[in-house]
């Protein structure tokens, strides 16, 4: 068969992937699309296991990276929240600052308007003291709002920082006693003090923030409204002091009186409202006040604002009541403020220890990274190291397989080595029409007689390696050689038409007239005589056996061909008449008529002699000599 032949069917039947097929398509990528993507693409090179490495190493990365920004994130998140607890304890202590400033503001109001509407004559508590106990508050503040309050005359807006308020606070205090009538005197109280708390808690409600993560706005909210309760409240026991003192409360006043009330108790709901365990603290006060159901009584007597007789005791009377009402809701106010000062430490604690589960997280995962990378890119080493010796490997286990599959189709034909090989089974095959070739060496049986058995080796084995060549430029397939017998077929295991008659006609020429170069050993002077037998017709040609399966062939065609070379003459060529007949069909081959002939087994049979073919046979002389060089090895038993 012709190479090409054999190298489609090896090339389609036993075709396998390994590293060598990929560092092949690796060098025609080099070519056709360029060195760097099969670089980048081919692990066979050093390249692209950098960048498989790389690979490897930014896959376990990308989740790595996803916690550090996710940790970042929430460390982000609980400075934030630190922060704003900072940010809530600030507001507390700023709040808690200026509402001990504005409870003084407003005690130091009731006790000098107290002192203005009795003319010195009744006082609750010594000024003096009051006086000093409303400086030490301001002293203690660790900021001061700038404050814009409108005079009572002109309604001019004034600003005044620290310095300035203390100043104008002082210049109020010694302005107390000058005389300028009872009624604009104990409003112009009510208006500077109201105007300067009013402010102050202005300011603390724009500062307090309504709303935060911490849940402490609800405290703030509460303790704020508790603030502007009391103020409410404390504003609207002034004018009741003005109602039982002079019998009745002229029209602005009593719109105060009303719009006053009505606010610092909706003010003091709220403040409940938004804490409402406060709510049991606020019934057990009133249960136990003393005086409060009597103070509900002249709530209600204001209220009305019936003109009555003026009563100086009652008044004051009230005025106790009041004070005494007003103390029990700032103690309220200091429960407040310490139920804030508890949640803002709680939110501080929980910061703290956020922010330190947060740190020791993202500690963790910046120790851990390195080492994971370091890992992967161990392993990934090692995985590299061990697919470069696998690959190789692979190559050198190829390269060992072309080996024995050149050698394994050198004994059984291409197509029935792969199914063997992939362990099926080879049904025997009928051809109609195939041509065989059988040759043997005259006076073999003697030649071997006179020779060494390694000479009788190194013979046959010139001759029939030089036979092997020569039939690799036709369309034939070598069947076996047993002894000095060559057995050569056309026609299978691929058919090929009526081209198998030509082929065997046109090699058989060729060999016996290449065998005429050789010589006998010990006789150089007498050449190499051999005779040939040719036949046509229909084969079966099978697997025999299972530890060294051959191919053989079996039918009339392959005793008949035999027979025409045992039968045949020394540097002839022995045809049959169906071989004569097609050749003739085919032409451009001579052949001369022999006769009838006995041959055994078969009886008389009509032959010819294959004389030549038109045209001209190689001539390969020259090449004799190569394959008489070549002695076989042998193994020396010891």
């Amino acid at each position: 068969m012709k190479p090409n032949n054999l190298a489609h069917v090896d090339s389609a039947s036993i075709k396998s992937i390994s590293s060598e097929d990929i560092s092949t398509a690796a060098a025609a990528n080099w070519h056709g699309k360029g060195c760097c993507s099969a670089e980048a693409k081919n692990p066979a090179f050093k390249r692209g296991r950098q960048i498989q490495l790389m690979q490897m190493i930014v896959l376990p990365f990308i989740p790595i990276l996803a916690l550090i920004l996710q940790t970042s994130i929430e460390m982000i998140d609980i400075v934030s929240y630190r922060m704003e607890a900072t940010e809530i304890e600030s507001q507390v202590t700023m709040a808690t600052d200026l509402g001990k400033v504005v409870t003084k503001l407003q005690l130091e109001r009731s006790d000098v308007a107290f002192y203005i509407y009795t003319n010195g004559g009744m006082l609750r508590r010594n000024l003096t003291k009051g006086f000093q106990e409303t400086d030490r508050a301001l002293e203690n503040m660790s900021s001061w709002p700038d404050l814009t309050i409108a005079t009572l005359n002109d309604g001019k807006v004034t600003w005044l920082n620290m310095s300035e308020f203390r100043a104008e606070l002082t210049e109020f205090r010694d302005n107390i006693s000058s005389d300028n009538g009872e009624t604009t005197r104990v409003r112009d109280v009510l208006h500077w003090y109201t105007t300067v708390n009013g402010a102050l808690l202005e300011h603390l409600t724009n500062q307090i923030k309504d709303a935060n993560k911490s849940g402490v706005w609800r405290y703030l909210l509460s303790f704020k409204n508790m603030l502007k309760s009391i103020e409410s409240l404390d504003i609207s026991a002034m004018y009741g002091i003005i109602y039982y003192g002079r019998g009745v409360l002229r029209p602005d006043a009593y719109v105060n009186y009303i719009q006053h009330d009505i606010v610092g108790k909706e003010l003091l709901n709220g403040s409940l409202n938004y804490i409402p365990k406060l709510k049991a603290t606020y019934k057990e006060l009133t249960r136990l006040m003393k005086g409060y159901g009597k103070l509900k009584q002249w709530g209600s007597t204001i209220r009305m604002n019936v003109e009555k007789k003026p009563d100086i005791s009652t008044a004051t009377e009230y005025y106790e009541a009041m004070a005494a009402y007003i103390d029990e809701l700032r103690k309220l106010q200091d429960r407040i403020r310490w139920i804030i000062r508890e949640e803002v430490q709680k939110v501080l604690d929980t910061a703290d220890r956020m922010e330190t589960f947060g740190i020791g997280i993202l500690i963790v995962v910046l120790i851990v990274s390195p080492i994971i990378i370091i890992l992967v890119r161990n392993a990934v080493a090692t995985i590299q190291m061990y697919a470069v010796n696998l690959a190789q490997k692979a190559k050198e286990l190829k390269r060992e397989k072309r080996k024995s599959d050149s050698l394994l189709f050198q004994m059984l034909p291409p197509t029935v080595a792969t199914q063997l090989k992939q362990a099926q089974t080879v049904p025997a095959e009928y051809y109609s029409a195939v041509t065989i070739f059988f040759s043997d060496i005259v006076g073999f049986t003697e030649i071997a007689a006179e020779c060494t058995p390694l000479e009788v080796v190194s013979f046959l084995n010139a001759i029939y390696r030089m036979f092997d060549e020569r039939i690799e430029c036709y369309d034939v397939y070598k069947i076996e050689t047993i002894g000095d017998s060559y057995m050569v077929a056309s026609g299978l295991p691929v058919k090929n038409g009526n081209k198998h008659v030509s082929e065997i006609a046109t090699m058989a020429l060729d060999l016996l007239n290449a065998s005429g170069c050789f010589s006998i050993p010990h006789k150089s002077d007498e050449p190499v005589e051999i005779r040939v037998g040719i036949h046509t017709g229909p084969v079966v040609a099978g697997i025999v056996g299972t530890k060294m399966p051959r191919y053989c062939l079996f039918g009339d065609t392959v005793n008949t061909a035999s027979r025409m070379e045992s039968t045949g003459e020394a540097l002839k060529i022995h045809i049959s008449t169906e071989m004569n007949d097609e050749l003739v069909k085919i032409g451009g081959f001579k052949t001369e008529h022999r006769g009838l002939i006995d041959v055994k087994g078969k009886g008389l049979m009509d032959t010819y002699w294959l004389d030549c073919k038109e045209g001209t046979i190689p001539n390969h002389h020259g090449e004799v000599a190569w394959y008489a060089d070549m002695q076989p090895v042998y193994l020396k038993i010891v």
